[in-house]
C-alpha cells in the first residue's frame, strides 16, 4: 500500500505540473519532495553557506534575467537578431516555477543585424502544444535519436505529443548534433532556435526541472550547453539553480556528468557555486568512485585554485587506482593533472611509462594533449618525449605537415630538441619546397633556430637556401611582421639572404615595425639583426642603431660559490671582474685577463685591454640548465649567438654550469675552475665547444 501511494503521489505531483493551471482546477498545489533531500541531515552544510555567500542571496541569482539574447553563440548573425524577450524583474523561482504560456522564448528573424530589445506576447490557443496532455508513457532519448534525423524533426515529435520528462528531446538532439559535420550542425541549430516548438519545449523542461530525475536533470543542461544554448539566458540559470540545490543527490554517475558540465561552461557565479559545491562532493565521496574515468572528470574540473589537500586527496585515490589504468587512462591523467594544476611526478612517470610503451597508434590531438600538459605541469621526461619524437620520425608519411610543425613547436616550447624528426623534414622540406606556406616556414625557421639545429647538418646550406628562397618569391607579399621573424631566424643561424635582409632595412619597414602594436618584440628582434649585422656578417650595411630604442640592461647577481672559487683561485678580487657589461647590450658574469697563452692571469689595471695584443680576455658565463637543449650540452640558439659574439669581441668564453657548481665542495669548486681557466686545450667533448655554434 506505501508503494502504491507513493506511485500515486508522485504521478499526481508529475501532472500537476506538467498540465497548464486552467485544466488543473480542484487540484491541491502540489509540494516538491525529493527522493534523497532532507535539508536537516543535508552533508553539504558548506554549500549552503557558499551559496548564501556568493554575492547575493541564492533566490536573487536569477534577477533580471534574459531568457535569450544576442552573443557570441557560435552562429552567424547575418538577416536575424535575437530577440531578448521574458525580461524577469521580480524574484524568480522562491518555491516553484511559474510561467505564462504567452510569453516567447527565443529569437527569431528580422530584416537587420542588431540587437533588439522586446517586450512582446505571443498568443497562445487551446491547440498550443503546452495545452496538449502528455503522454503516460515517455519516448527514450536513444529511440528518439533513432529515429530522427535531425533537430527539427526531434522538435516535431514533442510538437505532436509532448511526454515527461522533456529532458529526453534535448539529449536526443545533442546526440543526433555530434552525428554532423559543423557546417551541417550549425545550420540545425539555427533551425532549431526558429522551430515553433522549441518555445513550448524549453518552458516544458523549466517546469520539470524540480520533479525528474537528477541525471535528466543533468544529461538536459549539458545538451542545451552543448547545442550552443546561451548560458546567461533564464533557461540555463534555472538549470543550473536546480541542479545546485539537488546537488545531496549526487552520486558516482552524477560526478561524470557534473563534471562535463562545468567543464564546458564559462565562468560565472552560478557556475563557480556548482564547481564549490563539486569540490565538497569530491571531498566526502573520493574514496567512494569506482571508474578511473569519473575520478579524472572530477579532477579536470575541480578548478586550478582548489585547496590542495583536496588535490592531494584526488592524487592518493589515483595512486591507488594505478593497477586498474587503461592506456586511456594514462593518456586522460596528464591532461586531468595539468587542469587542477598539480604536478604529481610519480603518477606522471607511471602513466608516461604505459604511454612510452604504447604509443604507436595515438592520434595527433592525444600527442599534442600530454605535450601541452607537460609544458604546463613544468613535467621534463626525456624519454616520453624521445618515444613520442621517434614515433613520428618513423611514421612520417602518415602526418601532415603542419601535423609535425604543431609537433616540433610544442617540443621547442618543452626544450627538447628532436633531433631525428628534425633532420626528416629538413630533408622534406629540400626536396618538396612547393609545399611551404608563409606560415609553415615562419614556424620551421623559428623552432630551427630556437634549438640551434642547422650548425653542423649536411644539407645545411641547402635547406637554408630553399627557406630562403621560399620566402624571397612571395617577398612582396609578406607582412613586416614575418618577414622580421624569418630574418631574425636566419640571424640566429649565422645566414644572412642578401634581398631579404635589404627589404628589411629600408626605412618604411623599420618604422612600421616600431609603431607596431608589437613593438617590444619587434625592438628586441632587430636589436638582433642589428648586432648580427655588426659581428657576424661580411657584408658592409649601415646601421640602424640611430633608430631603434635603446633596450634595458639586466645583469644578474654572479654565483656566489663561483666568485669565492675565484677569490681563492687568482688570489683575489683584483685579478677578475664581475658582473661586466659588453657592447651591443651583452651581459658576462666574470671576466679574467690572461696571457696570450693563457698561462698566467693578469692584475686589472687602467689599462685597455682591447688595445693591447698579449692580453687574453677570459668571459666566465655561469648559465643554467635552461641555456640548453634538454638532457644534452647542446646550447640553444640563443645562447649559441652569445658566444659567437663573444668570441668575434676577442674573448675566450668558458662555461660554468649553476648545477654542477652548487654539488660540489669549495675545494672541489676550485679544482674544477682552475681546469677550465689555464687549460689551453679544447673544451672537454661533455661540455660546450665553441665551433659547434657555426
Amino acid at each position: 500500500m506505501n508503494n502504491k501511494a507513493g506511485s500515486f503521489l508522485w504521478n499526481l505531483r508529475q501532472f500537476s505540473t506538467l498540465v497548464p493551471r486552467s485544466k488543473t482546477v480542484g487540484f491541491c498545489r502540489p509540494r516538491f519532495v525529493y527522493s534523497n533531500w532532507n535539508p536537516r541531515n543535508h552533508p553539504l552544510n558548506d554549500f549552503d553557506n557558499i551559496i548564501q555567500s556568493s554575492g547575493s542571496s541564492s533566490r536573487y541569482l536569477f534577477q533580471d534575467a534574459f531568457i535569450f539574447k544576442s552573443g557570441d553563440d557560435g552562429f552567424p548573425t547575418k538577416g536575424r537578431s535575437t530577440l531578448t524577450v521574458l525580461r524577469v524583474d521580480r524574484l524568480l523561482y522562491p518555491r516553484r516555477l511559474s510561467f505564462d504560456s504567452k510569453h516567447s522564448v527565443v529569437s527569431v528573424d528580422t530584416p537587420n543585424n542588431g540587437l533588439k530589445k522586446v517586450y512582446f506576447h505571443q498568443e497562445v490557443s487551446h491547440e498550443d502544444v503546452l495545452t496538449k496532455e502528455t503522454k503516460s508513457t515517455p519516448i527514450s532519448y536513444r529511440k528518439l535519436s533513432q529515429e530522427c534525423n535531425s533537430l527539427s524533426d526531434v522538435l516535431d515529435t514533442f510538437s505532436k505529443a509532448p511526454t515527461f520528462p522533456s529532458s529526453n528531446y534535448f539529449t536526443a538532439m545533442w546526440t543526433i548534433a555530434k552525428r554532423m559535420s559543423e557546417d551541417q550542425k550549425r545550420c540545425e541549430k539555427q533551425l532549431m532556435f526558429t522551430h515553433p516548438a522549441f518555445n513550448q519545449l524549453c518552458e516544458h523542461i523549466m517546469r520539470e526541472a524540480k520533479i525528474m530525475r537528477y541525471d535528466h536533470l543533468l544529461f538536459s543542461l549539458h545538451a542545451m550547453v552543448k547545442l550552443g544554448i546561451p548560458q546567461n539566458t533564464l533557461l540555463v540559470q534555472t538549470l543550473l539553480r536546480v541542479i545546485q540545490e539537488r546537488i545531496n543527490e549526487c552520486d558516482e554517475k552524477h560526478l561524470s556528468i557534473l563534471s562535463a558540465i562545468i567543464e564546458a561552461m564559462e565562468p560565472c557565479q552560478n557556475v563557480h557555486v556548482l564547481q564549490a559545491g563539486l569540490r565538497i562532493l569530491a571531498d566526502q565521496q573520493v574514496w567512494k568512485i569506482k571508474r578511473v574515468f569519473t575520478l579524472q572528470a572530477v579532477m579536470k574540473c575541480i578548478g586550478k585554485d582548489a585547496p590542495v589537500a583536496l588535490k592531494k586527496k584526488l592524487e592518493m585515490k589515483a595512486l591507488s587506482e594505478l593497477d586498474r589504468f587503461s592506456i586511456l587512462n594514462s593518456q586522460r591523467m596528464f591532461e586531468a593533472l595539468a587542469a587542477m594544476n598539480h604536478r604529481s611526478i610519480v603518477l606522471l612517470n607511471e602513466c608516461s611509462k604505459m604511454v612510452i610503451d604504447n604509443v604507436h597508434g595515438f592520434p595527433f590531438k592525444i600527442l599534442m594533449n600530454i605535450l601541452q600538459s607537460c609544458k604546463d605541469l613544468r613535467y621534463h621526461n626525456l624519454d616520453l618525449f624521445k618515444g613520442i619524437a621517434d614515433y613520428v620520425a618513423a611514421t612520417y608519411d602518415i602526418w601532415k605537415l603542419k601535423q609535425v610543425i604543431f609537433l616540433l613547436i610544442s617540443f621547442e616550447n618543452l626544450g627538447f630538441r628532436p633531433v631525428g624528426l628534425m633532420d626528416m623534414l629538413m630533408k622534406k622540406v629540400v626536396e618538396e619546397p612547393h609545399s611551404l606556406t608563409m606560415k609553415n616556414i615562419v614556424s620551421i625557421l623559428h623552432v630551427y633556430s630556437s634549438l640551434n639545429h642547422v650548425y653542423k647538418c649536411e644539407n645545411r646550406e641547402q635547406f637554408l637556401e630553399v627557406m630562403a628562397s621560399s620566402v624571397t618569391g612571395c617577398l612582396h607579399h609578406v607582412s613586416s611582421e614575418n618577414l622580421l621573424s624569418v630574418v631574425s631566424s636566419f640571424c640566429l643561424m649565422n645566414y644572412f639572404p642578401l634581398a631579404l635582409v635589404n627589404q628589411l632595412l629600408q626605412k618604411d619597414v623599420i618604422n612600421e615595425l616600431l609603431t607596431s602594436d608589437d613593438k617590444e618584440r619587434n625592438v628586441h628582434k632587430l636589436h638582433i639583426l642589428n648586432t648580427c649585422l655588426k659581428l657576424d656578417d661580411t657584408f658592409s650595411y649601415k646601421a640602424i642603431d640611430s633608430l631603434l630604442p635603446q633596450m634595458p640592461s639586466a645583469p644578474s647577481d654572479p654565483n656566489t660559490k663561483v666568485t669565492e672559487a675565484l677569490s681563492s683561485l687568482l688570489g683575489g678580487e683584483g685579478y677578475f671582474s664581475k658582473n661586466v657589461q659588453l657592447p651591443h647590450n651583452y651581459h658576462i658574469d666574470f671576466e679574467i685577463r690572461m696571457d696570450t697563452n693563457r698561462s698566467q692571469v693578469l692584475p686589472f689595471s687602467d689599462m685597455d685591454a682591447t688595445s693591447a695584443t698579449d692580453i687574453q680576455r677570459v668571459a666566465v658565463l655561469c648559465v643554467p640548465r635552461s641555456t640548453y637543449c634538454l638532457g644534452s650540452s647542446h646550447p640553444k640558439g640563443f645562447f649559441a649567438m652569445k658566444m659567437r659574439h663573444l668570441n668575434a669581441m676577442g674573448f675566450h668564453v668558458i662555461v660554468v654550469n649553476n648545477w654542477e657548481m652548487d654539488q660540489l665542495e669549495m675545494e672541489d669548486a676550485v679544482t674544477y675552475l682552475k681546469t677550465k681557466i689555464y687549460s689551453v686545450e679544447d673544451l672537454p667533448a661533455g661540455d660546450i665547444n665553441l665551433q659547434s655554434t657555426y
